[in-house]
């Protein structure tokens, strides 16, 4: 009996010590509840995952920058699992990837503090969902923080995840401003890249 236990204790520890296991476990908890949320049938519904900051969150007392990002993706899972979207990836043999983010960070949010991730899906191009993603404050209702997503669709495309889920085709929502300015932003970055590059190269040929 005591060899089984220090057994199971080498493997937890093996495990703690190869992998993130408490986002795994998070994932799955995720997964859980949205399958057990009432579906959501409108694609570019907001939709609202609730947190609070704990202390592993934490640095200086308010939460990680890089938290921020790790919460998105737990309420992209739950978005994602209630809208439908990953039942089609699942049946197109698709799959989604994080192209690029952008995040603002307008007021702090503080260890014990309750908070709102509220999730839209804004529009899609040919390639890609752009989403929203704003973190509000339980307290006072405040904006704490609001980030964009580039989600790449990989082996598919958006327009055919829509037709799959809607069985028609769907009308692309216009572009805001704030968010064509930052694609325009992207493919200008792209650019330079590629240009550099090329670069690069010739210097080696």
């Amino acid at each position: 009996m005591e060899d089984i236990l220090l057994w199971i204790v080498g493997v937890l520890l093996l495990l703690f010590c190869s992998l993130d296991v408490w986002y795994y476990l998070r994932v799955v908890v995720v997964l859980v509840r949205a399958w057990f949320l009432s579906p959501v049938f409108d694609i570019t519904a907001e939709q609202t995952a609730s947190g609070r900051v704990v202390l592993h969150d934490i640095d200086l007392c308010h939460m990680n920058n890089a938290r921020y990002l790790r919460e998105c993706d737990f309420a992209r899972f739950s978005l994602y699992s209630r809208n439908g979207v990953f039942k089609a990836l699942r049946a197109l043999r698709a799959t989604v990837v994080v192209g690029a983010t952008t995040i603002r960070y307008r007021r702090p949010l503080c260890v014990g503090e309750a908070f709102e991730i509220r999730s839209r899906i804004i529009t899609w191009d040919e390639k890609s969902f752009y989403l929203e993603q704003r973190f509000v404050s339980c307290k006072d209702g405040m904006v704490s923080a609001v980030m964009f997503c580039k989600q790449n669709v990989l082996r598919s495309s958006p327009d055919k995840i829509l037709q799959h889920l809607c069985k028609r085709k769907v009308d692309v929502p216009e572009f805001p401003e704030d968010l064509q300015h930052w694609i325009n932003f992207i493919s200008a970055s792209s650019k330079a890249l590629r240009g550099e590059s090329q670069l690069d190269d010739k210097k080696n040929e």
